[in-house]
């Protein structure tokens, strides 16, 4: 009977949760996240941007290839591999366009590797998530409400596809700050 109970809390916080993260998304701020949705559709089209990701697909580095979730929770923000994401062409793209809203953004190829980002994500692949799978499929992608793993912040993320003319071949992920939105 304890455990029954003790599901029956468990799904009570987990709806009170889900309810709290869509009341916060009010039409003023789904305005403000849709007008990042556009801004991030315009910098997936930037050819540093496509040049990366078809690269990346095409002709991805052996370090690259060899990458596993594992080895990359071990590397450090300084190590050079993951330095230089942040320092190619699609890294310098992703820095040019941030805004003071955008959190965080991480572009990954086909294969849910990442091709660039402005720091470190917490996942080296997103392959199976919705926010790699949907831009995959051609769509938009919006998440829930949530206190990021790797910033620590509460934002929301929304993900696009990077199209070759119409064809989905990457995705990009910008975090958003709700605090910064809101205000």
């Amino acid at each position: 009977m304890k455990i029954r109970n003790l599901l029956i809390l468990a799904a009570s916080v987990a709806a009170l949760f889900s309810s709290v993260a869509h009341a916060q998304i009010t039409p003023a701020l789904q305005a403000k996240i849709d007008a990042e949705i556009a801004a991030a559709k315009a910098l997936a089209a930037d050819a540093a941007v496509i040049a990366a990701v078809k690269g990346a697909n095409t002709a991805p580095a052996p370090e690259v290839q060899a990458m596993t979730q594992e080895k990359w929770k071990t590397l450090t923000l300084l190590d050079p591999f993951v330095r230089a994401f942040s320092k190619n062409p699609a890294g310098e793209a992703l820095k040019g366009k941030k805004t003071a809203l955008v959190t965080e953004a991480f572009l990954s190829a086909a294969d849910g590797g990442k091709v660039a980002f402005l720091a470190k994500p917490s996942n080296w692949t997103h392959k199976g998530k919705d926010k790699h799978d949907q831009p995959m499929q051609g769509k938009v992608w919006q998440g829930e409400v949530e206190v990021d793993e790797s910033t620590g912040l509460q934002q929301i993320q929304v993900a696009v596809p990077v199209l070759d003319g119409d064809k989905p071949i990457g995705s990009l992920v910008l975090g958003l700050s709700l605090t910064k939105m809101k205000s």
